[in-house]
Parts: structure tokens; sequence; C-alpha cells
């Protein structure tokens, strides 16, 4: 019980992700739909076009919409009853994505390619996620591979000294490849256990910085003939079903191994998570809602399913 003007304790990350896809949960509008309390051919038909909205996709829909209503056709259903229901069955879409981000300790170091579009909030994940393996025990060293903005150069240091990682870096305008292949080179140097590598923010459709992203990943193999060991595609949740398009091409152009999706904090297309993991069957092993430090987090398929549709 709080002493009287204490302040309440911050929301947990859970419940920030709840509040975060409250927009989500009112696009889904489960009230509205249950307003004749039976699970008829129109109720499953307004869920599915429900779930459309909220960016599932249309086969994802389809298949949520009839397994809720298998066994339940034409029966009464509780609000309650149905958001449990719906839960259940978003979450046994996403429980297979649902694996931990794990650091080979036999490949020292563990090499890291971070990728995504611009705007994604790729930089400041790498910053939360060294954080999280300093915390870890391991020692982290960051390479600064968007050469093109400054910005990104600096506010990858600020992330480093938060987390007490070492960044790599040259001047803006450096070739990206041959600083990663230093990087590397520093990293087994220094008796490093995982190297982070930031790199460019780019369009899925540009083919010259697809290539150059092609380019740094031949490059790293000429270091270490495994690596990179991990390549992550930062996804901002607010782009939706251009999501897909953008995990297609990066996986052209790099072999992806997981997928991390940011923003979800307000956004009414969280959705897409499902959709993704329907499709491409590719770990999620972060989410986030927020620039702290802590605003990263494993990714958990019932927390994240129950946050979507408000069930309890």
């Amino acid at each position: 019980m709080r002493e009287f003007g204490e302040a309440p304790p911050p929301p947990t990350f859970l419940e920030r992700l709840r509040e975060g896809l409250a927009k989500s949960a009112g696009t889904l509008g489960l009230a509205d739909i249950l307003v004749k309390k039976k699970l008829d051919a129109d109720t499953v038909t307004a869920l599915e076009e429900a779930l459309i909205r909220a960016d599932m996709g249309a086969q994802t829909a389809r298949e949520i919409a009839a397994a809720v209503a298998k066994g339940r056709y034409d029966e009464d259903i509780s609000p309650a009853e149905l958001r449990k229901v719906l839960a259940d069955e978003i979450a046994r879409v996403l429980k297979p994505v649902e694996r931990p981000f794990v650091i080979d300790r036999t490949r020292k170091p563990f090499v890291v390619l971070v990728a995504g579009v611009n705007g994604t909030g790729k930089t400041s994940t790498i910053g939360k996620l060294a954080a999280r393996l300093v915390r870890d025990g391991h020692k982290v060293v960051l390479a600064a591979g968007d050469t093109f903005r400054a910005a990104a150069i600096e506010q990858l240091q600020i992330w480093g000294s938060r987390a007490g990682a070492e960044v790599f870096a040259r001047a803006p305008g450096s070739d990206a490849a041959g600083l990663v292949f230093d990087a590397l080179s520093r990293a087994h140097s220094s008796a490093a256990d995982v190297l982070l590598i930031d790199t460019a923010g780019r369009m899925q459709n540009k083919a010259g910085l697809m290539a150059e992203l092609e380019k740094i990943a031949r490059v790293l193999k000429k270091r270490d003939s495994d690596a990179p060991h991990a390549s992550l595609l930062v996804l901002d949740a607010t782009t939706g079903q251009n999501a897909v398009a953008q995990v297609e091409a990066f996986a052209a152009a790099v072999p992806l191994s997981g997928l991390v999706m940011t923003k979800l904090d307000g956004s009414a297309k969280g959705g897409i998570l499902v959709a993704l993991a329907a499709k491409f069957a590719l770990p999620v092993y972060f989410i986030g809602v927020g620039e702290k430090e802590n605003d990263l987090q494993p990714f958990a398929a019932e927390a994240f399913a129950k946050a979507l549709t408000g069930a309890p």
C-alpha cells in the first residue's frame, strides 16, 4: 500500500503494451461485433473484416475467424468469452515465432547485422539491445555502419556510452563495407563477445542501397566465413501491410534470422505482427513500445495476443 503523497509506480512493460495496442484493439471493434451476442454467419464475417482492418491480412483473418467459430457456430457468446477465444487463436499463430535471441558463445565475436527502412528506430533498437547484452555480461562493440547520416553516428555513440559498449565509427561519408570489415577486426582484437552492426536506413525498392547491404554481408565473410551470425530486420508497426514487402525485399538481400517490431505504442496496425508470423514464420525476438532502454523487451505471444484483443 502506498503512503499518502507517494508517486505511483511506473507502468510495467505489459501495461504499456496493452495501452499502446489499445488503438489496435479499438480497430477490432469487438463490442460492436457482439451486439447480437450470437456467433452466427454475420458475426463471423464482421470478425473477419475487423481482423483485416487490424492489418492481419485476408488469409490470416479468414483462418482465425473460422477457428473462433469452430464448435461455437450459432451459439451465444459473451464479449469476454469472444476476446479470450480470439486471443487464444491469435496466440496459437504467434507462438511458433516466440523464440529467445541467443548469443552463440562459440562464435566470438557473434556478429549481428541490423537492417531496416528509414525511420523504424533501428539505431535506438541497437542501443537498447547493446544495453541488454552488456547487462547479461557480454562485451559488446557497436559498428556505426550508417555512414550516410552524422546524426546516426552520434546517436549510436550516445547509446554506446549509456550501455558501456565501445562504438567503432568513422567520419560521415566513409565506405560502409570497409568500416564494417574494420569493426569486425577491432571486435576480434578486443576479444568482444558481440558485434552489433548498424546500417543505413534504406527503402526496400532502392536497388543500389539493397546491393550495398549485400556487399556488407559479403565483406564480413572475408573476415569470418560464417558472419553475419544473425541478421535482424527492424520493422515499424505503423507501416502496416507494407511490412510484408519489406521482409520479402530484405530477405532477398540478406538471409534474415529474425524480426524486431518497434513503435507498437499507439499503432492501430499491431495486427501486422500476426500476418508476418503466419506468412514468414521468422522469429520475433523483440518488440518495442517507446524510447527508453527498457522499452524493448522479448516478444511474448500470449501477452501480445491479450493486449491486441483487450482480453483479460
